[in-house]
């Protein structure tokens, strides 16, 4: 830390997977993107865009966002690729409220739901800490973490035990491995969220961004 409690930036660099690089093995817990997401500005000054979505496998089972409702189709039919239907999803975290990243949680009636800061079973609201900067520990390898920034209640997931270390299924944290020129026009606290992505760059070996491929992280 520096003087005052302001974080050390960290030496690093990011180096983005390629597209057949969606599976992460690991024990007990394995990270797959179901769908990597995007972000394409328009001519017409409008942009496109869908979140990424990731699937956690072990001793439960883990969404992490849904897409947008356009999603709606691809969403159980990728599940079912895999041998998996919407009631065998225990746990589904949506990082943050927007619409691409939310749009189906109406397809997991019976998970668990994280959306930011809120945890709920059915109608029923659990305590927390999330927004007090508390992780959420589902277990000793799986946790949900705040990271705000982007908006005022960002959670990532934190995966250990992967075969390539730490994974931080990071939501709009980082737009891309490449998005230095980008991310601060869409934050609703740039000061804030650079301080969560300075941790996540600290703490993870690989990060899944919210519009891009996956990409390592090596500190020097």
């Amino acid at each position: 830390m520096e003087p005052g409690g302001k974080p050390v930036p960290c030496e690093f660099k990011t180096v983005p997977f390629s597209e057949s690089q969606l599976d992460i093995s690991g024990q007990p817990y394995s990270v797959s993107v179901l769908k990597v997401g995007y972000c394409s500005p328009q001519p017409d000054g409008t942009f496109r865009a869908d979140g990424t979505i990731s699937l956690i496998t072990g001793p439960r089972t883990i969404l992490v966002d849904t897409g947008g409702p356009w999603d709606r189709d691809f969403l159980p039919t990728t599940l079912k690729e895999r041998g998996l239907g919407p009631g065998d999803v225990s746990l589904v975290v949506g990082t943050h409220g927007h619409s691409d990243h939310i749009g189906n949680l109406g397809l997991f009636p019976t998970a668990m739901i994280v959306v930011g800061c809120d945890i709920s079973e059915g109608d029923r609201y659990l305590p927390n800490q999330l927004a007090e900067g508390q992780a959420y520990r589902i277990d000793e390898h799986v946790s949900i973490v705040p990271s705000p920034g982007h908006t005022g209640q960002d959670v990532s997931v934190q995966v250990r035990g992967t075969s390539l270390g730490t994974v931080l299924v990071a939501g709009d944290l980082f737009e891309c491995c490449s998005d230095e020129e980008s991310w601060r026009a869409l934050s609703m606290s740039p000061a804030v969220q650079e301080v969560s992505r300075q941790e996540a760059l600290r703490t993870a070996d690989v990060i899944i961004p919210g519009h891009g491929l996956p990409f390592r992280v090596f500190r020097n």
